[in-house]
């Protein structure tokens, strides 16, 4: 039997040879912006380093200092504008060039002069890359290593050393792997981190091998780093574990090169909750579903519904058998309790479902309904999907559509109308592919009403929703001071029903406060109309909430 921990952890005993803690090394700001479509201002890079110090991480790796004028900014601005409370910074580079002396390699002096105290450097432990993209031997590979450590460690850094390749090369010469290993260990490297660089290991395979760089690893700190080429990122960074790691490098939500790193919100939860292991402070890990989505914001990324624990689905349960065994007991369905991650259980309610289902959806969000009342939901709901809506993953336009059924109405604001023009300038008129010179440009003029002031604004946008948004906020003009913080971050259009120009459309909208992400839904003929009610359902819901975003400890997503 499992006991709870003063921060409201259940207490696992750990496997026979785990170790009792892990150290994690948060890389989301170096290797995670490698991901395709995330390009982060510095200001974007600051605001996401407090948020993994939030989060309680041990290591935030910057950039790497000197390859671009953002990462030398972010590490100038990094030493006065940053308060880091857990975590520590680390500058990253890679060692000396080949026939290079370590004191005259510009990247090491790049990163003694990042200002940080810890730094981490890469180097090849495949005797295929030294020599086939290095172009040198074998023993110079070694000494690149052990020569641009031994520089390092003579500047008052901590070191840690990323070998690249390690799985790889060890497979194919694990005389000469060792040999980086043993080169390292001599020169005095804090932790050596074994780096599935190609993502192609197995668990059982770096497992193996973990054990085996263990067992002559000589008191030597290893860690690992995994990418997700065959998706077992999280599993191998829990074989490494089990084979001696106790540093563990990885990114929030799995954003890295191709397909992503280890994700650390997955990651983490599994060490902490399912093997006992310590990862960061226990009173923190309720916060990973509200870091997970606000760096995604950050970072420009759309949520993934279904990644495990965070995501708004992790815990989503369809109406019938689980939702009728989980409304009784939540553990007949749930593999832990959400609210350890900062999340929540949703029912879902759909076209199959009826009166209890709508009742139970309605007792969850804390609404009191009475049969009447649910019962014409339910029937609505039929009508509603049966016309193109979905509401299961529109949770808070069904949330909306609850409340009014029991009589509530939304005093914020009533829309009078709202009017798009979209004018081309420029160009042909007729997109060619070498009309480079074509502009779209998009204004929207809105009229709302709000305690019995007539408002009405015109905005330009980048589109006709962001160009609503625009004149919707400029026409109450700071009457709704919630409004502020509210914000888009999604937006999917589907056609429903192809019948050519005149198809059904559905419009997806998802919003944020910065805490919480809610996302409605707009059916329609015209899609610029289902994209208004999307979106005045957005913003209603949001104010509704508005209250609820300045608490940290409320679970996170709930749609």
């Amino acid at each position: 039997m499992s006991t709870i921990d003063p921060a409201g952890l259940p207490q696992v005993g750990r496997a026979p040879g785990m170790p009792s803690s892990i150290e994690i090394f948060d890389t989301t700001l170096r290797d995670g912006v490698q991901f395709e479509g995330i390009s982060p201002t510095v200001d974007d890079k600051l605001a996401v380093a407090e948020q993994l110090d939030r989060l309680g991480v041990a290591w935030i790796e910057g950039g790497w200092p000197g390859a671009n004028p953002k990462d030398v900014e972010f590490f100038a601005r990094a030493t006065t504008e940053l308060t880091l409370d857990t975590a520590r910074l680390v500058a990253f580079g890679s060692t000396r060039r080949a026939g290079v002396e370590a004191a005259d390699d510009k990247v090491l002096h790049d990163l003694v002069q990042a200002g940080t105290e810890t730094v981490c450097i890469v180097g090849k432990s495949w005797d295929y890359h030294v020599t086939e993209a290095l172009r040198t031997t074998l023993d110079e590979g070694a000494a690149m290593v052990a020569d641009s450590i031994r520089f390092l460690k003579e500047q008052g850094l901590r070191v840690f050393f990323d070998a690249e390749h390690w799985f790889d090369g060890y497979k194919s010469n694990s005389a000469f792997s060792l040999q980086i290993l043993h080169a390292a260990a001599e020169a005095g490297v804090d932790c050596f981190v074994m780096c599935d660089t190609n993502g192609g290991s197995l668990p059982d395979e770096v497992e193996r091998i973990a054990s085996e760089t263990a067992s002559v690893a000589e008191g030597i700190q290893l860690g690992i780093h995994t990418q997700n080429d065959s998706g077992c990122a999280v599993a191998n960074g829990i074989a490494a574990v089990r084979g001696g790691a106790t540093h563990a490098q990885g990114t929030i939500n799995g954003y890295g090169e191709r397909t992503g790193n280890m994700d650390l919100t997955t990651f983490v939860p599994n060490l902490t909750l399912k093997l006992g292991i310590a990862t960061i402070p226990p009173e923190r890990l309720v916060d990973i579903s509200s870091v997970s989505g606000r760096v995604a914001e950050l970072l420009n990324m759309p949520p993934q519904p279904a990644q495990p624990y965070v995501g708004v689905s992790a815990f989503a349960h369809k109406a019938g058998l689980h939702t009728s065994a989980i409304s009784r007991r939540p553990d007949t369905y749930e593999h832990c309790d959400p609210a350890l991650v900062g999340n929540r259980t949703r029912f879902l309610v759909s076209d199959l479902g009826g009166r209890a289902s709508v009742e139970l959806k309605a007792s969850q969000l804390g609404i009191d309904i009475d049969p009447v009342a649910a019962s014409s939901v339910a029937s609505s709901l039929k009508e509603l999907e049966n016309e193109g809506f979905h509401f299961e993953v529109a949770d808070a336009s069904l949330e909306l559509m609850i409340r009014q059924a029991t009589g509530w109405v939304q005093p914020y604001f009533e829309v009078e109308s709202f009017r798009v023009v979209i004018n081309h300038q420029q160009g042909t008129g007729n997109r060619a592919w070498n009309d480079i010179e074509a502009q779209i440009v998009t204004d929207a003029i809105v009229t709302v009403v709000i305690d019995d002031e007539r408002l009405k604004s015109v905005a330009e946008g980048s589109g006709p929703v962001d160009a609503l948004y625009a004149a919707f906020r400029a026409a109450v003009n700071g009457r709704l001071p919630a409004l502020d913080r509210i914000h888009l971050v999604d937006y999917k259009v589907r056609i429903v029903d192809s019948g050519g120009t005149d198809a059904i459309t559905r419009v997806l909208i998802t919003l944020s406060n910065g805490e919480r992400t809610w996302t409605t839904i707009g059916v329609s003929f015209d899609i610029i109309e289902a994209s208004w009610h999307a979106l005045a359902d957005g913003v209603i819901f949001g104010l509704l909430h508005a209250g609820e975003a300045s608490n940290r400890d409320k679970p996170g997503p709930t749609s």
